[in-house]
């Protein structure tokens, strides 16, 4: 059960800035904080989907930002079900996703939008992420496949740039991508009626990549903005834990096995539970040769050990 608070600011809205929560108050206070701060000459609706937490959001929303549209949830429903609730009740043109552990920067949204209006196939745009001290984070992704299961990324982008752009590389102008990463991203409503709502099979991760993909499928395309630029204190609204790490692997398995046939499937699968054993193994050896005492070996050996186990446990 649902909820709506809250009133349209105006008939005609640019874009609907839609945020899901899960028990992170000061973090979303910070989010919207900037959202107000530097959107300026663009119409748009704030709309915040609470999964049901327990951390006193909605008494802050209610409190601090009673223009807030807000979705209160008695279950916590995951990212890609989340909004697809807001969507529909949104009215703007494009819709603004951001997590809540982003903070905008002066003219970003601007620079997001300007580029959508003048490119009527873009049907996702993302921005830069940084990190809190300025550097940059991976703001856009490849689609999972044998090449880049059974290879090291970073080698894929320093040998083929080009079809493998990362941050490596100053981009100074837009580049067209697989996927962007879901912390800020701007898409195009008219995409959304063509491609559907995101895939409510997968929880939290990978629902943009599926979306992405299916866009693609249709004819539209994804691009970055390299000077459209957000902070994301990453994985904050998610955490690190091992129960984080088996959600992404399980829907990275959702991915490939709606995407490809048994074979590719088969393949795919067994690359990345050789690539876990041979990591835990190596893993196991520095951690012997250390003696145990460097902490972060002993965490990265319990979670490989708690990843094999959850394959072998799931065949």
């Amino acid at each position: 059960m649902s909820e709506r608070y809250g009133n349209n600011p105006a008939n005609k809205i640019d874009i609907s800035i839609i945020i899901v929560n899960w028990n992170t108050k000061d973090l979303l206070r910070n989010c919207l904080n900037s959202i107000y701060k530097t959107v300026h000459s663009l119409i748009f609706e704030v709309i915040v989907i609470d999964n049901a937490s327990s951390d006193g959001s909605i008494e802050m929303l209610e409190k601090e930002f009673a223009s807030v549209i807000r979705i209160v949830n008695t279950e916590n429903k995951g990212f890609g079900a989340a909004n697809n609730q807001a969507r529909t009740i949104m009215k703007g043109k494009y819709a603004l996703l951001l997590n809540t552990d982003t903070v905008l920067t002066s003219e970003a949204v601007n620079k997001l939008w300007n580029f959508c209006e003048a490119n009527d196939k873009a049907a996702i745009v993302c921005g830069q992420l940084l990190n809190a001290d300025g550097t940059k984070q991976n703001s856009i992704a490849s689609f999972p496949s044998l090449l880049t299961l059974a290879a090291n990324t970073s080698l894929l982008e320093f040998l083929f740039p080009g079809r493998y752009p990362s941050k490596r590389y100053k981009h100074t102008t837009p580049i067209e991508v697989d996927s962007a990463i879901g912390a800020c991203m701007m898409i195009r409503e008219k995409a959304l009626d063509e491609a559907g709502a995101f895939d409510e099979r997968y929880f939290f991760f990978f629902e943009e990549t599926d979306l992405a993909f299916t866009m693609r499928l249709k004819g539209w395309k994804i691009y970055q903005v390299p000077d459209a630029l957000i902070y994301h204190l990453q994985g904050q609204s998610i955490g690190h834990n091992i129960s984080s790490r088996i959600e992404f692997y399980r829907s990275r398995y959702q991915f490939l096995r709606k995407w490809h046939n048994p074979l590719y499937y088969c393949l795919a699968s067994g690359i990345i539970i050789l690539r876990l054993l041979v990591n835990g193994f190596f893993n196991f050896i520095f951690v012997v040769l250390t003696l145990g005492l460097n902490k972060k070996l002993r965490y990265k050996l319990i979670m490989y050990s708690r990843l094999i186990f959850w394959h072998f446990q799931n065949k």
